[in-house]
């Protein structure tokens, strides 16, 4: 039954995408850090909002959440270690959330701190909303939990299979795409990605969902244990970096300075 469910990205802010998965009646919201947009989408097609799934605390994740729950009578679904405005259903990862607001789907809880302490992804219908965690091209920044955390969770993603649609929340492709040119400047893949995702920008369309093959291919995160992005790590620090979490840990200080 869940292919009846359609997925949709609608915008918010100026990068953020609050996913909505539904069935032309009945809806369920991933992040909606700002209500209005939200509101507006499900007024223009009658559907209403049963579920809310939060991946982690911030602001921008999270800011219409009780807004468009009390509206709408929503269950809040949400990190269970994590300070949020309100959570129904706490989580912690490896949990298996049945039917929310009534949808024909099933979500498997993953934990996968690093950007924050208790960031978790849902994972259903060949479906992965990562939030923060993992970007089309890129990753979170580390904001509260460490190296290790963090590489263990995208090691975690990256294992789901290659046809998943990665979901994620901002939409960082290009700028995160420049930053995997500089490290990999002789990956095909990247640069036939890139000319599509302008043409997708171009005309104000999403580069999202990628999907966990697409990424194995151009995702310096997800490539770590490529000699080619040794040895730029190498020039670039001068240093030698030899367990894929150090090199790990190197990537994601380069692009923080990037």
């Amino acid at each position: 039954m869940a292919h009846d469910l359609q997925l949709v990205p609608i915008p918010a802010f100026t990068d953020n995408y609050v996913w909505i998965v539904h069935d032309g009646r009945s809806a369920l919201a991933v992040d909606p850090g700002d209500a209005q947009p939200v509101r507006r989408w499900l007024a223009e097609r009658n559907v209403t909002l049963k579920a809310i799934l939060i991946t982690h605390h911030h602001a921008d994740h999270t800011g219409g959440a009780v807004e468009l729950a009390k509206e709408t009578g929503a269950t809040i679904f949400g990190p269970a270690n994590e300070p949020l405005p309100r959570c129904d259903m706490p989580l912690h990862g490896d949990e298996v959330i049945d039917s929310p607001g009534d949808l024909p789907i099933a979500f498997t809880v993953i934990a996968v701190p690093g950007h924050t302490r208790g960031h978790i992804a849902y994972y259903g219908n060949g479906w992965l909303f990562c939030g923060d965690t993992l970007f089309s091209a890129g990753c979170g920044r580390l904001f509260e939990g460490t190296a290790e955390q963090l590489f263990a969770s995208l090691e975690r993603l990256k294992a789901l299979p290659d046809d998943t649609a990665v979901c994620s929340a901002h939409e960082y492709t290009l700028k995160n795409l420049a930053f995997a040119e500089c490290v990999e400047p002789d990956n095909d893949a990247i640069r036939d990605y890139r000319a599509w995702c302008e043409s997708r920008r171009a005309a104000n369309k999403p580069t999202l969902p990628s999907t966990i093959g697409r990424e194995k291919a151009v995702n310096p995160f997800f490539r770590v244990e490529r000699k080619t992005i040794g040895e730029r790590l190498s020039e670039h620090f001068g240093t030698i970096a030899t367990t894929p979490l150090e090199r790990f840990r190197l990537l994601r200080a380069w692009r923080d300075h990037f």
